[in-house]
């Protein structure tokens, strides 16, 4: 039975990374970076349980893609680390940054074999430049570049985390309680990805799969006399609206289904539940907005959309331009790749007794292409 758990950290913002994706949700062929990094670090040793902590948000999506453990993080790396070390039980823990996502196996292993009760273990890296502090050069034999993972023993590791202090990894934490620190042979293969031109130093990532992901969607109200009706964010005239917990847009709410269909991300209830007061007479265009960043933060890009609208009543045939246009802004779109398409019922069912409106959407979306990023050319 493995002794050791692994700890991936992945919480922060990611402020010098300026590309629309998070960057771990950068795509390497057809899985996000997060996951591939998890997946190389379990074929390199058998750890009893991975931790991997990330924001609300993204722990909601990379739950769709495994059943590891995951941690909300915290407002710094400490904090994010010691939300995570509550959930080990093991005597030693492997802590390592996602960026740092090029794995260098033998590096890992000399790490794990040089584990010891109460230190902390760091592959480090030789100075090869000159140096100075404030103006002064420096001896660079003493100056050791730190990398991750580190292994430390989890009982030492919680204690030096107790301070106040504020430290930037494991090691310099377990140095200050006058913890032993062992270095061993670090890696230039283990490069940390923090902007956008640091994608060429990476090899492991891919470049991100070119297949089409496409996702369904459908949404029904019924009518509700004295509310505006406003459909794909366009206020319709009529002497009623949709009965419903938000504005009732019936077309967007289907749109939003689709969109998360095509991205594996469960349906609109999930994220814009109509038991919550928070989306109590919402407008359909914001969550509509929201929908669209998340899916760029998830490094989705939005190909096309198709709706079909199926009512009896109102007409909408002098709508259906306008409607057209709104989504395409909403979306970030041409308005060629939106398309609204309006039907009746023939007068049959509910529909056809003017009882209320449904709405078919189809959504398409791609893999975020960052190898067409200028920044990554120059």
């Amino acid at each position: 039975m493995s002794d050791i758990t692994l700890i991936l950290l992945g919480a922060g913002s990611a402020s010098r990374f300026a590309l629309p994706p998070k960057k771990q949700w950068l795509w390497s062929g057809t899985t996000p970076l997060w996951l591939q990094v998890t997946n190389n670090f379990q074929d390199v040793y058998n750890f009893k349980e991975t931790i991997i902590v990330s924001s609300q948000d993204d722990i909601h999506s990379m739950s769709n893609f495994s059943e590891h453990s995951f941690v909300l993080g915290g407002s710094s790396r400490q904090e994010s680390l010691k939300n995570a070390l509550e959930k080990v039980s093991t005597p030693f823990v492997l802590v390592s940054d996602i960026a740092r996502c090029c794995l260098d196996t033998e590096m890992i292993q000399r790490v794990i074999s040089a584990k010891k009760n109460k230190t902390c273990v760091v592959p480090t890296l030789n100075m090869v430049d000159t140096l100075y502090l404030e103006g002064e050069p420096i001896d660079r034999e003493k100056v050791k570049i730190i990398q991750t993972p580190q292994l430390s023993c989890t009982t030492t590791l919680k204690k030096a985390l107790e301070s106040n202090e504020e430290f930037t990894d494991d090691s310099s934490a377990i140095a200050s309680q006058g913890g032993e620190v062992i270095f061993v042979e670090g890696s230039t293969k283990a490069h940390k990805l923090t902007t956008v031109e640091d994608l060429k130093k990476l090899p492991c990532i891919q470049r991100p799969s070119s297949r089409a992901l496409t996702g369904f969607g459908i949404d029904i109200h019924p009518f509700e006399e004295g509310k505006q009706m406003v459909l794909c964010g366009v206020e319709i005239e009529s002497s009623f609206g949709f009965k419903a917990h938000s504005d009732g847009d019936v077309a967007i709410h289907a749109l939003i289904d689709a969109l998360l269909g095509a991205a594996g991300l469960g349906d609109i209830g999930e994220f814009y539940p109509d038991t919550s007061d928070e989306y109590k007479g919402a407008d359909s265009k914001e969550l509509l907005k929201d929908t669209v960043k998340r899916l760029s933060d998830l490094g989705y890009v939005i190909g096309n959309v198709d709706l079909t609208i199926i009512a009896q009543t109102p007409r909408l045939l002098n709508y259906k331009k306008t409607m057209r246009f709104r989504l395409a802004t909403l979306l970030n779109l041409t308005p060629n790749l939106v398309n609204i398409k309006a039907t009746t019922a023939e007068k049959l069912g509910w529909i056809g007794r003017k009882e209320g409106v449904a709405v078919e959407a189809v959504a398409t979306l791609y893999y975020y292409d960052w190898t067409q990023n200028e920044n990554y050319h120059n």
